[in-house]
């Protein structure tokens, strides 16, 4: 009996076990952008060797054509420092006024980390937080922006979230919109690729990442003190458009960096580098430029899920909802195969059902023979 019980418990737990989880950067196929680019930390690349460097993860990818040319660990969850900051542009960007006048605060000014010095009481635009965050990695601009922003750093946090996983960076997780090391904060050089091919389709986003130097006011208005964009890709690499970097204790280097040679824009990202960041990423880029018309794609850069709602009204086969007036997309249809068809099934059935066939067995088994009832009276 005993064994019967457990045979059918472990069945329901191994029909309904793996429903129940679905691996970051995993999706129905394999790692998200292609069968190839696992988190194992191993050099993915087709038509020339690549040279060795010192980051545990990286990836070289064309933003414009979203083939990923070359690969190491590119979805190992690691921190990622200030290259977040990437993406909290991407949330922010569309949601401030570049005019608008921001104050200083006491809890901006306090905040930990790199700072580009914003003062308590002293004003500051928009436009100049956003060079900042992009060329200081000023944390305390990152912070006055959150701030002037509705809901603040809490709500900023939330739509980074949601912004990942809309542009299919399913290996991020954002707990502080700055990049410090925080607790469950973590992406992927696969998504700090797709961060930078979002960020530099927009206009504002790659006049910031490309900026090289810009004046910051001093405490009390008196004067400007210069400030320099930190990626030095911006002054020693031909062709290049800068976008971000990083460094914690225990990210070590990270970085982003985009060059533009030849008709082709490559964007290389790199996580967990001990030193030389950006000779590495030097290297990566001109290796690839070299050997373009050699390397066969590993992998793609993921398209995102969903297309931005647009002002022209619903396209042809969507229908509006009647509750709200807003289009609802059309239904797609998705080809199963026989191991999906079969999850896919399990999904619809009561968790409480599987429950069901063991307990009643069990009724069975513990119901005792009229005859054993009759010899005890």
């Amino acid at each position: 009996m005993r064994l019967l019980l457990t045979a059918c418990a472990t069945a329901a737990l191994v029909v309904t076990g793996p429903l129940t989880a679905t691996a970051a950067g995993q999706g129905p196929q394999g790692p998200v952008g292609g069968g190839l680019l696992t988190a194992k930390p191993t050099v993915v690349a087709d038509g020339a060797a690549p040279p060795a460097v010192e980051a545990s993860a990286y990836v070289v990818a064309d933003v414009d054509t979203g083939e990923v040319l070359a690969a190491k660990a590119p979805h190992a969850k690691l921190r990622p420092a200030s290259t977040l900051k990437t993406l909290t542009a991407l949330v922010l960007l569309p949601r401030l006024k570049k005019t608008d006048q921001v104050i200083g605060s006491d809890a901006d000014a306090g905040i930990i980390g790199s700072k580009v010095g914003v003062y308590p009481g002293l004003r500051y635009t928009v436009d100049l937080l956003f060079q900042g965050m992009f060329l200081a990695s000023g944390n305390d601009a990152v912070h006055a922006l959150c701030a002037h922003d509705q809901g603040g750093v809490p709500a900023t946090i939330q739509r980074m979230n949601q912004k990942a996983a809309e542009i299919g960076a399913l290996d991020t997780h954002v707990t502080d919109p700055t990049g410090l090391d925080a607790d469950g904060q973590y992406s992927s050089a696969y998504d700090l690729a797709l961060f930078a091919q979002a960020g530099l389709a927009r206009q504002d986003f790659a006049k910031y990442a490309a900026t090289k130097y810009t004046a910051f006011p001093n405490a009390g208005n008196k004067g400007t003190y210069q400030v320099a964009n930190q990626n030095k890709l911006l002054f020693n690499y031909e062709g290049a458009l800068g976008v971000k970097t990083g460094y914690t204790t225990l990210a070590r280097n990270t970085f982003v960096g985009a060059a533009r040679r030849n008709g082709h824009t490559l964007v290389v990202t790199m996580m967990n580098a001990p030193h030389g960041i950006t000779e590495d990423a030097s290297n990566l880029l001109t290796w690839t430029f070299n050997n373009y018309s050699k390397l066969t794609p590993v992998g793609t850069l993921v398209k995102p899920a969903a297309e931005p709602k647009t002002a022209t009204g619903p396209k042809q086969g969507e229908k509006k909802s009647a509750e709200s007036g807003t289009p609802n997309p059309p239904r797609s249809r998705t080809v199963l195969s026989p191991g999906q068809a079969v999850q896919s099934l399990a999904f619809r059935v009561p968790a409480w059902a599987y429950a069901g066939p063991p307990v009643l067995l069990l009724g069975l088994f513990l119901r005792r023979p009229r005859t054993l009832r009759r010899r005890r009276h």
